[in-house]
């Protein structure tokens, strides 16, 4: 199969822009890992007009699918966990070309994972958790239990995520297989969400006091960094916020991650007198008690 697709990608590897080529080859029963596709090359790019770029060919009764992703979307996508299957990509295919061991170094990092990156990923995951679990909460209290339904499994699974970053692994597609053997507490709260033969409202009921717990005895973690860039001025603006760069992946999850830290005493508000009279713009600052 490389000797067939080797034209294709080794007109890229001549290209000084090609950072890395990756071969990942279709298995029994990796259809999903691929796409069906019987093979992908996976084409890394310093910079390209689009993140993106992607071409289907044919041969020989099979098909091939090349992925052109530039550097900036290839570490979006590791930071916030947005395409699953680029960790398979990285771990198993096979390296083609690799300008300066570039993703020899990339391969190194996954697996050292950095803290800083994980503190990053464990706030994000949480800000999506805590927005799931408030939206399904808010759901349940209204008898949506279908609805509730949905957002407690999403939150699970955020829950999930949380857990394996912060023993220091990439949560990966096969999510729940990692969790049961990192933390088998959240995989029986799953179980017992998707299997138990009590009523939908009664097994509702149970996860959100069972995950208000785990949430609860994980909300430092899950806002350190989110806490720390706070530190770095006294007050802001919830638009300061949204602008900060550290903060821009936490992205539409922000307000509700603030509000839920505030009610846990981890984030003071602070009034500041506007010209309407009795209304004050809201500031933010890191609790005292933590300083």
């Amino acid at each position: 199969m490389e000797d067939i697709l080797r034209p294709i990608y080794q007109e890229r590897a001549s290209q000084s822009n090609t950072l890395g080529v990756l071969m990942i080859e279709r298995t029994i029963g990796s259809d999903a890992v691929t796409d069906s596709f019987d093979a992908i090359l996976l084409i890394i790019v310093k910079d390209g007009e689009a993140p993106l770029f992607i071409k289907h060919y044919s041969y020989q009764g099979k098909k091939a699918a090349m992925h052109i992703v530039t550097e900036r979307q290839l570490k979006e996508w590791i930071l916030l966990g947005t395409n699953r299957k680029i960790f398979e990509w990285l771990y198993n295919g096979k390296i083609l070309f690799d300008r300066n061991e570039y993703i020899g170094q990339l391969k190194t990092e996954l697996r050292d994972f950095p803290f800083y990156g994980r503190k990053l990923k464990m706030g994000v995951e949480f800000a999506k958790l805590i927005r799931r679990y408030m939206d399904g909460k808010a759901l349940f209290e209204k008898k949506h239990y279908l609805d509730a339904y949905n957002h407690i499994v999403h939150s699970l699974h955020h829950l999930a995520r949380l857990a394996v970053i912060e023993n220091g692994f990439h949560p990966e597609v096969t999510v729940w297989h990692q969790v049961k053997q990192i933390e088998p507490e959240i995989f029986k709260l799953y179980e017992e969400l998707v299997n138990s033969e009590e009523t939908l409202e009664k097994r509702l009921e149970l996860l959100f006091l069972a995950s208000e717990f785990m949430i609860n005895s994980r909300t430092y973690i899950g806002a350190t960094h989110l806490l720390e860039v706070l530190e770095g001025k006294e007050y802001w603006s919830f638009n300061d916020m949204l602008i900060e760069k550290e903060l821009i992946p936490y992205s539409v999850d922000l307000g509700v991650l603030i509000e839920f830290l505030v009610e846990k005493n981890l984030i003071d508000v602070h009034n500041v007198e506007t010209k309407g009279t009795g209304v004050y713009h809201r500031h933010y600052k890191v609790s005292e008690k933590l300083s």
